[in-house]
C-alpha cells in the first residue's frame, strides 16, 4: 500500500496495539518514579493517571476533525458539510487526535473486558445507544470506573450530535480495482476502456484517505430512507435518521460489476472474492508465476482493510454496495446457466451464495445490475422510446432474479447499468410499466448516475432514487485538466492532481458505451 506521511501518523495514533503498548509503559514508568521519588514530584501529577483512564478526555472529543478543516471546500455552495448544521465549536488539535481512542481494555476480568470492548466498538462507530446498552446490561459492573467513564462519553458525545441533512449525501461509485497497471495498460483492446472507467489501487486508497481526513463518514443507502408499514398494512418510504457528530459528512459508495469477466483475466485485476480465514470477504488473485493468492486484491478488502484501521470510518458497521449482472456469474463464480454443464456448476453457485452471505453479515449491501448490464431506461433520443423492448426488459428482469437474487437473497436495490433511468428527472409514476414491474418485484431503491452535481436524491411513496458519481480514470483526468475552478466536480471530496495515478495513459477520452 502506498501511505503519504500524514496517513502514517494517523495510523500510528489510532492503532490500538500501539495505543496499548505505551500506555501501559506510561504507567510502569510512573510508578517507578513515584516509588523513586522525591526528584520527581514536581512532575508527579503529570505522570500519574487514574486506573481506567484508557478513554481520558480525549475520548470525550470524538468529533475527530475541526468544523473548518472537515468543509470539503470552503465556500463552495454546492458541498454537504454538516458543520454548517449546527456543529458548535472547533475541535481542538488534541481532539483530533483522539479520533479512534484505544480500546483493548484487559482489567483481569473476563466478562468486563468483553463488555468495555464491545462497548467501545459501538462507541467509535457512532452507534451510542448500543454502547449505552452494553455498559448497563451487567449491574454488577455499574460502579466500576471504566464502565462509569465509558458510559459518560457515551453521553457526551450522543448529546452533541447532528442530524444529516439526508437530500444532500453524495454517492461515489467505482468499478473493478486496478491491481497491476503494467497489464491493464498494456496498449491491448481492453485498455481504453479500462482506462476510462476503471480506478486504480493507488488512486482508491488515496480517495480514502482524502475522504476520511475530510470527514466523510460510510453510511448505507438504507440509512438514508427505509420502508414503514402503519396499523394498517400500509408500507411507505420514510428518511431515515442519520446522527453524527459535527464536521462528520455521510457519504455512500458502490461497485459495479462484481463478476470478475473472464475477459478481464491476465489484465491486472482479481479473480473472484472469497472468505478468509477471519470470516471476512477478500481477494484471490493469479500471480504472474500461476500462482493463486489471496489478498486485498480489489475494492471490498481494501475497504474491509481501511474500515478495520479507521473504524469511524463507517457509520455503524456500513460497509459499501456490491452491484451484480448474472450473464457471467457473479464474484468470480461462474453461475449462469450458460455454464450448467461445467463440472463446478453447482459447486460454484454454493459457494458464491456463502460468499455473499458472508458480506451482508459484514455490513455490505447487495444490488442487481441487471442481468446482462442493459439499458434498462429510455434510448438516446427520447422520442424513440426505451432503449430495449418491454419483452426483453422483464426477460432480462426475471432471469436476473432467476440466476442472481436466488443465490445472494432478497434483494430491493437497483443500480442502472450505464446510469440509464426509466425515468427523466420527475418523480416515477404509476403509470410507468418498467417502474411497476420493478415495484412488483421488490426493488425500491434505484440509483442512476448523474456527476455533474454532488447529490440528488427523490423520495416516492414507494422508492428511493439516488444519482451517483463515477471516480474513474475519466472522471478524474476530467478534473485534473480542468483550469476553471468554478468547473471541477470532486474537489469536496479531494483534489484529483493529487491522486490521478501517472501510470495511466493521457488523454483520458470517453467512449464507453
Amino acid at each position: 500500500m502506498e501511505y503519504n506521511n500524514d496517513f502514517e501518523r494517523r495510523r500510528a495514533y489510532i492503532s490500538s496495539r500501539e495505543k496499548l503498548r505505551k500506555r501501559r509503559r506510561t504507567v510502569h514508568i510512573t510508578i517507578l518514579l513515584i516509588v523513586l521519588g522525591v526528584l520527581l514530584l514536581g512532575i508527579g501529577g503529570l505522570l500519574l493517571f487514574k486506573k481506567g483512564g484508557r478513554l481520558s478526555t480525549q475520548l470525550k472529543n470524538n468529533t475527530s476533525e475541526s468544523s473548518a478543516e472537515s468543509d470539503p471546500s470552503g465556500d463552495d455552495k454546492t458541498t454537504v458539510s454538516l458543520a454548517e448544521s449546527g456543529s458548535g465549536e472547533d475541535a481542538s488539535p488534541e481532539s483530533q487526535e483522539a479520533a479512534v481512542p484505544a480500546a483493548a481494555y484487559n482489567t483481569g476480568d473476563t466478562a468486563l473486558d468483553g463488555i468495555l470492548n464491545s462497548a467501545h466498538a459501538k462507541f467509535v462507530t457512532y452507534d451510542y445507544d448500543a454502547a449505552i446498552e452494553i455498559l448497563n446490561s451487567n449491574p454488577d459492573y455499574a460502579e466500576n470506573s471504566d464502565v462509569k467513564e465509558l458510559l459518560a462519553s457515551c453521553e457526551e458525545t450522543k448529546s452533541t450530535l447532528v442530524r444529516a441533512d439526508v437530500n444532500k449525501i453524495t454517492h461515489v461509485f467505482f468499478h473493478s480495482l486496478i491491481m497491476d497497471n503494467s497489464k491493464a495498460f498494456d496498449g491491448d483492446a481492453d485498455s481504453k476502456g479500462y482506462n476510462q472507467v476503471m480506478t486504480t489501487k493507488s488512486e482508491f486508497l488515496k480517495i480514502l484517505d482524502s475522504m476520511y481526513e475530510k470527514g466523510y463518514v460510510l453510511v448505507k443507502l438504507h440509512d438514508i430512507a427505509h420502508e414503514v408499514t402503519d396499523e394498517n398494512g400500509n408500507t411507505k418510504m420514510v428518511a431515515g435518521d442519520i446522527m453524527l457528530p459535527p464536521g462528520k459528512i455521510p457519504f455512500v459508495m458502490s461497485q459495479d460489476d462484481v463478476c470478475y469477466y473472464p475477459y478481464m483475466d491476465g489484465d491486472g485485476f482479481a479473480n473472484k472474492i472469497v472468505i478468509g480465514e477471519d470470516g471476512k470477504p477478500t481477494c484471490q488473485m493469479t500471480m504472474d508465476d500461476g500462482t493463486v493468492q489471496t489478498g486485498s486484491f480489489d475494492l471490498v478488502p481494501l475497504l474491509e482493510d481501511f474500515v478495520q484501521e479507521h473504524p469511524d470510518f463507517s457509520y455503524k458497521g456500513a460497509r459499501a454496495i456490491i452491484a451484480f449482472t448474472g450473464y457471467e456469474g457473479i464474484l468470480g463464480y461462474r453461475t449462469a446457466s450458460s455454464y450448467a454443464d461445467s463440472p463446478t456448476y453447482e459447486a460454484d453457485r454454493e459457494q458464491a451464495a456463502k460468499v455473499a452471505q458472508c458480506l451482508r453479515d459484514n455490513g455490505w449491501e447487495l444490488a442487481s445490475h441487471s442481468w446482462g448490464h442493459l439499458q434498462l431506461g429510455v434510448a438516446k433520443n427520447p422520442e424513440d422510446g426505451f432503449a430495449i423492448s418491454e419483452e426483453r426488459f422483464k426477460t432480462d428482469t426475471d432471469k436476473w432474479e432467476a440466476e442472481v437474487e436466488s443465490l445472494i437473497g432478497p434483494t430491493d436495490i437497483l443500480l442502472y447499468p450505464y446510469g440509464n433511468d426509466i425515468a427523466d428527472w420527475r418523480p416515477y409514476k404509476d403509470d410507468n410499466p418498467r417502474f411497476k414491474y420493478l415495484e412488483s418485484k421488490g426493488f425500491r431503491y434505484f440509483c442512476n448516475v448523474d456527476a455533474s452535481t454532488p447529490y440528488w436524491m427523490q423520495m416516492g411513496t414507494s422508492y428511493f432514487r439516488m444519482a451517483r458519481r463515477n471516480l474513474d480514470g475519466y472522471r478524474l483526468y476530467e478534473d485534473l485538466v480542468q483550469t476553471d475552478p468554478a468547473k471541477k466536480r470532486l474537489t469536496d471530496l479531494f483534489d484529483a492532481a493529487e491522486i490521478f495515478d501517472p501510470a495511466r495513459p493521457t488523454p483520458v477520452s470517453w467512449s464507453y458505451q
